[in-house]
């Protein structure tokens, strides 16, 4: 019973530590997660110190006790014998009156109170996630999951593409996960973890932390079901064995008789549709596939042809395949693409680096990518983190109808930015990028610093301004992004590649690269082949830099032409 009581009292700890909203979107960089786990110590080390002090009180009272039974039986034996002797009438009276006051007293008093004040001061000087991040961080594992095909079972057991990363989740772990993607509206990935949950807990011989029971797992697995579209008797069958747990269950019950009635309605559609000796549903012949929702939908594409797209602005089912796949490293370029790609040592007409010249490796040919080896050092590297992690804040995109900067759910990220005259390593770096690029940097953003967060991906877009988005840059007055230069500045150990869908081309991340490419054509017109997206970071930590260069001043490094090539821009 001792042990029942310490455990409630420590799950209602945890409620406080845990159901805190402090400021959210700790999930969108991991330079911010690695904050969470100084939280989790501290508050170990609070959780700690007051079992110790709960196990000191009931050792206490539970010696006590003891003291009470023993003098109470002697007492027992022989009644009258016991109270008549002056000695046990003074320690009978003394056990009932100020002894039992102490004992009385320290019921009484709650030895937790420091420690649960104690949280109550850490909310406000350490990291906290929120609600929004438990969301973020559940989304962003599905999005994993979806992204590289991972089996749902093993992502339970802690294994991501075959490689054990870590312990395996509870089935309380499994719940949550569905049910935060039942709070989304989620209902495929809802039935593939509460489904988890339910093998999980079943194997589970006691699990007394449990927030959950078999008839709640049933009750989301049955209306989810129902959700997806095609299973409904499934969902009666499963809303069938929830009412033999609780017979009782009023929306339970409610939701029988709709399934019911549903089915009822079914049946005699399929016989009216039967009757002119018809199928039931004309077979199509277009592909199949289902969203990320568990929806079907009908699309008609083979993805090992070329993306080709009305509007190379709309992120449509056919370039979503295409990035998952580049991802996944499904599509790559054939060999007679890959055949004239070449490395070679460049000076760019720089005079200094005829002493040291730059390592260029070509990644595309038309549009030219090309990727620069030792483009930034360790040191550099690890001195513009420190000075981009205070100043991180969420990843922005610019609204296309206002202009405006805003989050989006298609870009998990924090970023910061660094001006050039702040130190003389971010002025060494842009100079190597004018080196790089043969374009003047006066037009050029400030260096932004990027860390990726859970799953932390960019959906597919492009840096320059199209046509129609009229107030893009208008506060710069620097015209459009003519060229991107992206710094690698850590390896990932799986995902996090950057891939351009209509290229088929894909640039794995590894420190000290720089990735190069115009986005503009001669003529000023936007690049649409210049399409890229940041895959998603299945493992490890994703560190990035990049400097937008816009058109101004660019007039005599890249003369404008008539003509859509690139031509080789000076390299």
């Amino acid at each position: 019973m001792a042990a029942d009581w310490r455990l409630i009292a420590l799950f209602g700890l945890l409620l406080v530590a845990v159901g805190v909203p402090v400021g959210g979107e700790v999930y969108t960089a991991l330079a911010e997660m690695e904050e969470l786990l100084e939280t989790e110590s501290v508050l170990i080390n609070n959780l700690e110190g007051y079992i110790r002090a709960q196990e000191d009180k009931l050792n206490f009272l539970k010696n006590k006790m003891d003291d009470y039974q023993r003098e109470h039986a002697d007492a027992s034996g022989d009644i009258t014998a016991y109270v008549s002797n002056p000695i046990n009438a003074y320690l009978l009276t003394k056990r009932l009156t100020s002894d039992w006051k102490q004992v009385e007293n320290l019921m009484e008093h709650d030895v937790g109170t420091d420690f649960v004040q104690n949280i109550t001061q850490y909310r406000s000087i350490l990291k906290f996630p929120s609600d929004e991040d438990l969301n973020g961080a559940a989304v962003a594992l599905l999005r994993l999951q979806d992204t590289y095909q991972l089996d749902t079972s093993s992502v339970a057991r802690g294994k991501l593409n075959g490689i054990q990363y870590s312990t395996e989740m509870t089935s309380d772990d499994c719940f949550e996960l569905g049910r935060q993607s039942y709070v989304n509206h989620d209902y495929h990935h809802t039935v593939l973890w509460m489904n988890e949950a339910m093998a999980r807990m079943l194997e589970e011989p006691s699990n007394n932390t449990q927030s959950f029971t078999k008839a709640d797992i049933l009750e989301y697995l049955a209306f989810s079901t129902y959700k997806e579209g095609e299973y409904i008797e499934v969902a009666l069958t499963m809303t069938n064995e929830l009412l033999q747990l609780l017979p009782h269950h009023e929306r339970a019950n409610g939701n029988k008789r709709f399934y019911e009635k549903e089915i009822a309605t079914r049946l005699q559609m399929k016989k009216m549709k039967g009757d002119d000796g018809s199928d039931e549903m004309p077979k199509s012949d277009l592909v199949r596939s289902q969203n990320h929702h568990g929806s079907q939908i009908i699309i008609q594409h083979n993805p090992k042809q070329p993306v080709a797209k009305s509007d190379p602005a709309v992120y449509d089912l056919t370039e979503r395949r295409a990035y998952e796949m580049l991802c996944r490293g499904e599509l790559k370029p054939s060999p007679a693409e890959l055949r004239p790609l070449r490395c070679r040592y460049v000076t760019n007409n720089v005079p200094f680096l005829r002493l040291g010249p730059l390592k260029l490796e070509e990644a595309h040919k038309d549009p030219l990518i090309v990727i620069y080896h030792d483009a930034m050092y360790d040191s550099e590297i690890e001195l513009i983190k420190r000075m981009a992690r205070p100043r991180f804040r969420r990843a922005t995109v610019q609204n296309s109808q206002t202009g405006a900067l805003e989050t989006a759910h298609y870009r998990i990220s924090k970023s910061a930015w660094l001006k050039t005259e702040e130190d003389r390593v971010i002025g060494t770096v842009v100079q190597r990028t004018a080196d790089m690029t043969g374009l003047d940097m006066d037009s050029a953003e400030e260096l932004q610093v990027v860390n990726y967060g859970i799953g932390g991906h960019y959906e597919p877009h492009f840096d320059c301004a199209r046509k129609e988005e009229k107030r893009a840059f208008e506060g710069l007055n620097l015209g459009n992004r003519i060229a991107t230069v992206l710094f690698y500045m850590s390896d990932v150990e799986q995902g996090g590649a950057t891939v351009f869908t209509s290229l088929y081309a894909t640039l794995f991340p590894k420190k000290g690269t720089a990735a190069f490419w115009m986005n503009l054509h001669r003529d000023g017109e936007g690049d649409a082949r210049t399409r890229h997206a940041a895959c998603p970071v299945l493992t490890g930590t994703k560190w990035v830099s990049n400097k937008w260069i816009h058109e101004r001043g660019q007039e005599f490094r890249r003369p404008c032409s008539l003509e859509e090539d690139h031509g080789d821009f000076g390299i």
